[in-house]
């Protein structure tokens, strides 16, 4: 068993969105197999950052003001969506406009 606040030894080179690490967790192109990518409805959008916190592959990032991601490592699982506390971000199939 664990100790509280024991060091553990990290098998990653890297840690998750939550760390205080300066790189990115999964930093692998996407190419063509994503079949849904996220969509920012700005109106709607606080500004919160939680899609940000709860994005697997960190690739959301603050652009312009309001949190977007990076679509080529966006890996399209919708998980910013469902977090969204305002429904600002949905999920689009690919190939439909911006």
């Amino acid at each position: 068993m664990e100790r509280v606040g024991a060091k553990r030894e990290c098998i990653f080179e890297t840690e998750g969105g939550w760390s205080d690490a300066g790189r990115f967790l999964l930093c692998l192109d996407t190419g063509s197999w994503r079949t849904e990518r996220p969509r920012l409805e700005e109106e709607k959008c606080k500004r919160c950052g939680i899609c940000s916190l709860f994005c697997p592959p960190q690739c959301i990032k603050e652009k312009g003001g309001y949190f977007r991601a990076d679509l080529y490592y966006c890996k399209g699982c919708g998980i910013c969506a469902k977090e969204c506390p305002v429904g600002a971000i949905t999920m689009a199939p690919e190939g439909e406009g911006r």
